[in-house]
């Protein structure tokens, strides 16, 4: 841990950090909707298939009603979207395996291939940017995007009073 300043430089460089955050989220949000567009998904089909992967990915199961708490979109519209994903291909309702009363969505591989197509080029540019920094760096950054992730989780919640 370093030292903090007192003369009001550690705010200037939490400013730029912050900034810094700012610019990311931005420039991704602008990534998502300007490449799915160019492969006809809308920003909503394209998180609900990274949510659907990265739960396989992880080895769960994803219902609609966990997608729709997910997504924060009403159940209506989680049918909506879900029916027009799987005439897509990208997703597929079925029976659970643990419980069979359960629905479960899985994941195509229509649906990987489309998360390769495009999210490859952002993560190729990124995986570049990392390439530049060791592994103490890395680590650091690693550690600073998680709470910076969970401190996010926790200003969305609503607050007491």
């Amino acid at each position: 841990m370093t030292a903090h300043s007192p003369d009001g430089a550690d705010d200037a460089a939490r400013a730029a950090v912050l900034h810094g955050l700012q610019r990311v989220v931005q420039e991704t949000d602008r990534y998502v909707d300007e490449v799915g567009a160019r492969h006809g998904s809308a920003r909503t089909d394209l998180e609900a298939v990274a949510a659907v992967v990265e739960a396989d990915r992880r080895g769960e199961e994803h219902s609609p009603g966990t997608l729709s708490r997910h997504l924060g979109l009403s159940s209506p519209a989680t049918t909506a979207l879900l029916d027009r994903l799987e005439r897509s291909g990208h997703v597929r309702r079925a029976r659970s395996g643990t419980d069979r009363r359960r629905v479960v969505v899985e994941v195509t591989d229509v649906a990987r291939d489309l998360g390769r197509d495009v999210f490859s080029p952002m993560a190729a540019e990124l995986r570049a940017v990392l390439a530049r920094y060791d592994g103490e760096e890395l680590a650091l950054l690693g550690r600073f995007l998680d709470e910076a992730a969970d401190a996010v989780t926790r200003g969305r919640r609503p607050t007491d009073g």
